[in-house]
């Protein structure tokens, strides 16, 4: 934000140069990015008075001027036809520096001397081009420094001002700093005016329909002259990078300059009904803003129209249908206060972003509107533009209260590390505009145009910077050192890392943002809840708009780049967050992803996941064949059951999702929720001693229905043999010639034994036939 040092020097009496105000502002916390002086490079130009102009004698197109400098009368040759005597010019003597290091010096033009230059603006470095040599206003003292005269001393102060500080997007906010920094007393802002008789609600009516407007004001202005601005407004505007329009506008972008208060002036002849509403856009409701440009808005939009049309976009731009022409005659004064994060999206959608707009996005203060409104009126008649109608309208239904805090000085003192007294922490924060009574502790009134002043760090902070950080003595970091210890999900975690790693896996990590597509591409249900995912409000893109609640995508989608890229032996896995949606914050749960292509099968992937259940000593573990799972190949996928509780999927990926990410070959991939692992950790280990008495194998071979599961098979046989069976091994899986269609032959080897004492052929028997007897009856098992 460009603020001019001679608008600024208006409300704070300093004395100093603009580069130390500039380096002081900077270390008390507003950060100055830039610092452009007015006429650094003129010396030894003053003003002159053309006493006498003959012809020259060799050259038809100059001139000899006489010119009284005040101290001396010099001859001065010239080539310029708008210089006439009595005219009073600037004038570089010899010796004097301009604009780009021109040196000018004393010599001879066509064989007359010439002791020095008449300047014109574009040499003075004031103007892009002119006419002729610059004619100062009759009256003008001689033989003064001309950037006296032009007031070129001081220049333009260029601030960064950081979105928490709202306040300072104002000449009146950098003042305010100027204040407290140097310690100087601030000066108010001039709004006395006179309104005549007559009542604004006979003029206008105003309406706020939606609470987005949190404040609107407005004032009448009669009997307008609409006509050019002073050159005093014309220049300050100028030079704070605002192009002058007219005194109206001028008018409102000048106290917006000022005070930082975005105004907006309407022409009351073309506001249909007389009534101001402030509502919500319509979808596909277009309107012609102030720079001619055809706009489409929807419903998310704030407007302020009247009974028939649009006539702004609230806080981003009016529109040409009531913009202020030459011959308008009454105004109207808006000055409102929108919601920042609504202006701010409306300003991105239209891809319209103004001074106003980058002020409302910020959250201004409300009670700032009635100064504003105020001083804008003080300026229509201080410049004689108009007549004030009597009255005000103000919808201010939720006032904007100063927030009330306590803090202790002592606390303060040993928070920075300084030691000042209370009475001077006082005075600094009243410089900052607010009110604070001395007492055990500082009871401190923050005004609201300070909104980002809540805790007792806040005033720690505003006493640091005024006192100085350059000041705050350094001192050497003190603490307790403390051993880093691992929490147990972290350490929970390293055990999968490195069991999946010594399995010959590689760790991938990937974005927790995915596309709405991936959905599709991994073929989930319309009825998928792992479709109701959540919506990042400002996305980096449409790929990139939606927080995972799977993590099968980014297995598959890094299985691609290898693949396509001619690597096609890949083992990965990511331990990582998936995201779902609640009605507070989403919901993390933290899984395991892994995926394999290559010389792998199924089993592969089965022997990884049980590697992983063996170390955490999880021994009831259950496998399920899935079929409804549209993600993986029917009949090659299995739920992965720990305590009766499904808590994962693993199998060989749909061939359709293979080629939906471009891979020819067999994937596999497993997906498991890594909590209930954590829960079901054991962290002492039973151990039993080498069995004294011996074992009797025997091997069992059956017929079965091809869906039957051999999980099914081995619980009927460890359930009805459970004080007998040790072990049971799957041996033989065979189709063939020999097996009806549609039937498998499953073997096992059954291991009995008991631990107190030898079993007999005759008890193997019985528990051998009763276990052969529940197959039969409950999966209508064949003995072969």
């Amino acid at each position: 934000m460009k603020v001019p040092y001679s608008w600024l020097i208006e409300y704070v009496d300093i004395n100093k140069d603009i580069k130390e105000v500039a380096d002081a502002l900077t270390m008390s916390g507003s950060k100055v990015e830039e610092v452009i002086e007015y006429g650094k490079e003129i010396d030894k130009v003053v003003t002159g008075y053309v006493e006498k102009i003959e012809k020259h004698p060799n050259a038809d197109k100059l001139r000899i001027c006489k010119v009284n400098v005040g101290s001396e009368i010099l001859q001065i040759v010239t080539g310029a036809e708008n210089v006439q005597e009595g005219d009073t010019v600037p004038v570089a003597l010899h010796g004097s520096t301009l604009p780009g290091g021109v040196k000018i010096k004393k010599g001879k033009l066509r064989g007359v001397e010439s002791n020095g230059m008449l300047c014109s603006e574009e040499e003075l470095g004031i103007a892009n081009e002119s006419d002729g040599i610059m004619i100062l206003p009759k009256g003008t003292p001689i033989g003064v420094d001309i950037k006296e005269v032009l007031g070129l001393k001081g220049g333009i102060l260029d601030f960064e001002i950081t979105s928490n500080r709202p306040d300072c997007l104002g000449v009146y906010g950098i003042a305010r700093e100027v204040s407290a920094t140097f310690r100087l007393p601030l000066k108010e802002i001039k709004t006395n005016f006179k309104e005549n008789k007559e009542d604004i609600k006979d003029y206008i009516n105003v309406e706020v329909k939606d609470m987005l407007c949190r404040r609107y004001s407005a004032r009448v202005v009669k009997n307008v002259k609409v006509g050019p601005s002073p050159e005093w407004m014309q220049q300050r505007l100028m030079d704070a990078g605002v192009r002058p329009i007219n005194n109206i506008v001028d008018i409102t972008n000048y106290v917006m300059l000022e005070l930082g208060q975005p105004m907006h002036a309407f022409d009351y002849r073309f506001i249909n009904g007389k009534k101001i509403v402030v509502r919500k856009a319509k979808d596909g409701e277009k309107f012609t803003t102030l720079d001619g440009v055809e706009r489409v808005l929807d419903s998310s939009m704030l407007v302020i129209a009247d009974e028939k049309e649009t006539l702004a976009v609230a806080g981003v731009m009016g529109g040409q249908n009531s913009e202020i022409k030459e011959d308008t005659t009454i105004v109207v004064f808006e000055c409102a206060n929108f919601n920042g994060t609504n202006i701010r999206l409306t300003s991105k959608k239209l891809g319209l972003r103004t001074e106003s707009s980058s002020r409302f996005e910020k959250d201004l203060d409300p009670n700032l509107i009635d100064i504003a409104l105020d001083r804008a009126c003080h300026l229509v008649e201080v410049i004689g533009a108009g007549e004030v109608v009597g009255g005000k309208i103000d919808i201010y239904p939720h006032p904007v209260k100063p927030y009330n805090l306590e803090v202790d000085p002592n606390w303060i003192n040993e928070f920075i590390g300084i030691n000042i007294s209370k009475e001077e922490m006082a005075e600094m924060l009243r410089y900052l505009g607010m009110k604070v009574e001395v007492k055990d502790k500082l009871n401190i009134e923050v005004p609201t145009f300070r909104q980002d002043i809540k805790i007792k760090e806040d005033i720690a902070e505003e006493i640091a910077r005024l006192y100085g950080y350059d000041k705050i003595p350094s001192k050497k970091i003190e603490g307790e050192l403390v051993e880093a210890v691992l929490t147990k999900e972290q350490r929970l975690v390293n055990i999968v890392r490195n069991v999946m790693v010594s399995n010959g896996f590689f760790e991938i990590n990937t974005y927790s943002f995915v596309s709405p597509k991936v959905f599709d591409k991994i073929r989930l249900k319309e009825d998928s809840p792992l479709k109701n995912a959540v919506r990042i409000l400002n996305p980096l893109g449409e790929d990139f708009s939606l927080m995972r609640t799977t993590l099968i995508p980014s297995i598959l989608e890094t299985l691609k780049i290898n693949y396509l890229r001619d690597n096609k032996e890949v083992k990965i896995f990511e331990v990582a967050k998936v995201y779902y949606p609640s009605d507070n914050i989403p919901v993390e749960v933290l899984k395991l992803g892994i995926g394999m292509i290559g010389k792998v099968d199924f089993y592969d992937l089965k022997g990884a996941i049980e590697n992983i259940l063996n170390v955490f000593g999880i021994d009831k573990v259950d496998y399920e064949r899935d079929e409804e799972n549209l993600t993986f190949h029917p009949g090659r996928c299995a739920k992965l059951m720990v305590r009766r509780k499904q808590v994962g999927v693993f199998g060989e990926i749909h061939p359709l999702v293979a080629e939906n990410y471009e891979i020819e070959d067999r994937v596999y991939v497993a997906e498991i929720d890594l909590v209930p692992l954590f829960e079901a950790y054991k962290t002492e280990r039973k151990y039993k001693p080498l069995p004294k008495y011996p074992a009797v194998d025997r091997d069992i071979a059956i017929l079965v229905k091809d869906e039957v599961a051999v999980a099914e098979i081995e619980n009927i046989i460890l359930k009805v043999g459970k004080d007998f069976v040790e072990s049971v091994k799957l041996f033989d899986v065979y189709k063939g010639k020999q097996v009806p269609e549609g039937m498998k032959s499953v073997a096992y080897s059954i291991i009995y034994r008991r631990e107190d004492r030898t079993l007999t052929d005759e008890e193997v028997n019985v528990i051998h036939e009763s276990i052969v007897k529940a197959l039969e009856e409950k999966l209508g098992a064949q003995l072969r």
